[in-house]
């Protein structure tokens, strides 16, 4: 078993930590935290150790596991990958592209492995369709959420949007040509509610909006492609599947037909692909063990969570 350290015990550290002890992959040596005061009540409620110093943790572990606020990401991971253990790194990868790329370049000059916490790859409703999405030309994403002071301290493109802009990359097999955005600051210093749209060199268009101030919580997904419509419900873990193929010379009574101008004729069929539940974090952390222990690929690369946060700034720039 790997032994595994959390560097930060905030909502997320505290859901980590409880995973992290529940996996059969890790051994949780221990946490960090930069409040003494908040750890020890933690070390005192759940017999997670206590650290009081990052150095000290990242000693005693294999891999770190970094849930901090992202302003210290960067600095965080530095001093793992120099000490040669492997890091998880909660998204956004860092607070800059800049430090991100110097991260990548200094995790593969020390032989460790990295992998950046975009949660939502391993959201089974997702998982379920991945396979059927192939060069979607058109996607549109919604992501809302009601009001929380938690997150507030970064523009909700960063605090929210920047899971559906990894869900896109990983898709549309193209380079971003252009991003125009607009958002708007309702309540917050930086933007509560922006909306996006990405177009890519193969002609592909993301439409992406991102809210923080809604009256309820949505994050749907819907991908239109060539014969396929392909809905995806993060929220609800549902997702929908609707194909057409050419239309059979003889339908049957309950055949749903549809003809073009041009005359032609299409067979709509609906596909229900099984949705398996799971927990989505426990399963992104047992899948880098798994890069770790097999020497593979994580799923979430540090240049995913680069590319991400690279289109993230670029809207965001647009605000400006």
């Amino acid at each position: 078993m790997l032994k595994a350290g959390v560097l930060g015990a905030g909502h997320l550290g505290k859901i980590h930590l409880r995973l992290l002890k529940q996996s059969e992959e890790y051994n949780l040596v221990g946490f960090y935290d930069a409040d003494a005061t908040n750890g020890k009540k933690i070390e005192a409620e759940f017999g997670y150790k206590f650290f009081d110093s990052i150095d000290a943790l990242i000693d005693a572990v294999d891999m770190i596991d970094i849930v901090t606020p992202t302003l210290s990401h960067y600095d965080c991971a530095k001093q793992a990958i120099a000490k040669g253990k492997h890091i998880f790194i909660e998204k956004p990868i860092t607070n800059t592209v800049e430090e991100a790329e110097e991260i990548r370049k200094l995790l593969a000059s020390n032989n460790v492995k990295g992998q950046v916490g975009h949660v939502e790859r391993f959201n089974p409703a997702f998982i379920a369709v991945k396979s059927d999405i192939v060069q979607p030309m058109f996607i549109e994403t919604h992501r809302l959420a009601e009001f929380n002071p938690r997150g507030t301290d970064v523009p909700v493109v960063l605090d929210l949007m920047i899971h559906d802009i990894d869900i896109i990359l990983s898709v549309v097999k193209s380079k971003v040509k252009n991003v125009s955005a607009s958002g708007v600051s309702v309540i917050s210093a930086t933007p509560d509610i922006a909306n996006a749209r990405i177009e890519f060199e193969n002609g592909c268009v993301a439409n992406l909006t991102a809210s923080r101030i809604s009256l309820k919580s949505m994050r749907k997904t819907r991908f239109f492609q060539k014969d396929a419509y392909i809905s995806v419900d993060f929220l609800e873990k549902k997702c929908e599947v609707v194909k057409m193929k050419d239309a059979p010379e003889n339908p049957g009574d309950f055949d749903m037909i549809l003809q073009n101008a041009e005359g032609e004729k299409k067979q709509i069929y609906f596909d229900n692909p099984k949705i398996s539940n799971n927990n989505a974090i426990l399963d992104e952390l047992n899948a880098f063990a798994d890069a770790i222990n097999n020497n593979t690929t994580p799923v979430v690369t540090l240049h995913d969570g680069t590319e991400a946060l690279r289109v993230a700034t670029q809207i965001i720039d647009c605000f400006k």
